[in-house]
């Protein structure tokens, strides 16, 4: 039998490895289509489809709970990831960039999706259910970390060089190269470190009519479980105010002041989320963690919402004070950051909670499905809405959606011991 590994050995790369080929296609690539002038309709509806493959991930969530283990999913997937990056590099120099780069970004956006059903479930297959509860925070917040760094680091160095040679095209195609690069390192990594669970093992005997009924099975079960209407409004929910706000942070701090926005650069906005926004995030998530594995999620819920949604209002005040200080928009964005990596930890956790039983994998690909179909339709939308209302109407508008939040929250049904040390 192996021996178990230290979850800090591969917890934080894992998720940093699910979260960055996300944060490249959800946010990176907004920023980068609005340094190359696309609007910003376009971009909201364009990359909101981008979020289809990890609605429709439960499909085939079944196949890889069925062939092969997930810790072998999990890696090549980061190897494909490492491929797909390397095509958008190379495609952003041709004169036909955005048609080829929107499909090379499909091509992540399906292979991350695959990749996230794999490390979720070798997840719950690593861990029990304590060290679940004690480290989601952890899994979150690095995943959380990834998509800050993303939007930060990588935008910084996308920001220097634009500023260093005047060439957009080329600072991008750099960024995605060293995008590629990471992912090849993160793949050999994992290979090596990654713990092998006993439980992880692929189904003994695969045939075409097995499949089909599990996959039937697994569906049926989930739809069926108790209260499944009330947690699948939830996934949908949860988020919405995030959902329409994430799609316009960065043209907002890109955007110059006569058009409503703050006028930052490139690398002012990489700067922003690459440091203030990463220490936030990281306090907020492992005090989320440590909360939730010591009172349990139900003493946590109402707390944590609080703290996703009540933030917002930061952007409320940007938006009409459009401060000049870096100082201020610093702290408004690490409130809103600290509050974002407290209150996530509880969905995460409840997709965990309801997962539970048999066909965990898929069941928590299911919810991942769900949560992403809550995150696509109203970001499609928010540009249009941003520019047909303003920035400063936009924003109050996402603090009303909050309501939502509060509403659906109240009609959740938890086990008050689940997520507690035993």
């Amino acid at each position: 039998m192996e021996k178990k590994r230290n979850p800090w050995l591969w917890i934080p790369s894992l998720y940093m490895a699910e979260g960055l080929p996300y944060v490249a296609v959800m946010t990176i690539s907004v920023i980068m289509y609005k340094r190359l002038g696309v609007s910003n309709t376009d971009i909201a509806f364009y990359t909101g489809w981008l979020y289809l493959p990890w609605v429709i991930k439960p499909f085939w969530s079944p196949f890889v709970d069925l062939v092969k283990t997930k810790r072998w999913w999990t890696v090549t997937m980061q190897f494909l990831i490492a491929i797909a990056f390397a095509c958008i590099a190379f495609s952003l120099p041709t004169s036909f960039f955005f048609q080829l780069t929107l499909a090379a970004f499909w091509l992540v956006a399906f292979t991350s999706a695959t990749h996230d059903i794999a490390a979720d479930g070798y997840y719950m297959h690593a861990l029990d259910d304590h060290e679940q509860s004690l480290y989601v925070g952890i899994r979150s917040t690095f995943y959380r970390i990834a998509t800050v760094a993303g939007q930060g680091l990588l935008v910084i160095l996308a920001g220097f060089l634009e500023e260093s040679n005047g060439d957009i095209p080329f600072a991008w195609t750099v960024t995605f190269c060293c995008l590629s690069a990471i992912f090849f390192v993160a793949a050999l990594y994992h290979q090596y470190i990654l713990p092998r669970p006993a439980s992880d093992h692929p189904a003994v005997e695969i045939t075409a009519s097995s499949v089909a009924k599990d996959f039937l099975d697994t569906f049926k079960s989930f739809f069926t479980k108790r209260n499944a209407l009330v947690a699948i409004l939830f996934m949908l929910l949860y988020r919405l105010p995030e959902a329409q706000l994430v799609k316009l942070i960065t043209p907002f701090m890109l955007d110059p002041v006569e058009k409503g926005g703050l006028g930052l650069t490139t690398g002012e906005v990489g700067f922003v989320y690459g440091t203030v926004g990463i220490i936030g995030l990281t306090i907020g998530g492992i005090l989320g963690g440590i909360a939730a594995a010591r009172g349990g999620l139900k003493k946590w819920l109402w707390p944590m919402v609080c703290a996703i949604t009540l933030p917002d209002l930061v952007y409320v005040y940007l938006s009409y004070v459009q401060p000049d200080s870096m100082l201020i928009i610093n702290s408004c964005v690490f409130i809103e950051q600290f509050g974002y990596g407290f209150g996530f930890t509880a969905y995460m956790l409840y997709l965990i909670y309801f997962s539970e039983g048999s066909h965990k994998t898929a069941h928590y690909a299911i919810c991942t499905g769900f949560m992403a179909l809550g995150m696509m339709l109203p970001g499609m939308v928010a540009g249009w809405l941003q520019e047909t209302i303003g920035y400063q109407h936009f924003f109050v508008w996402t603090i009303i959606c909050c309501l939502v939040t509060f509403v659906i929250t109240a009609f959740l049904k938890i086990d008050p011991q689940f997520g507690k040390k035993k």
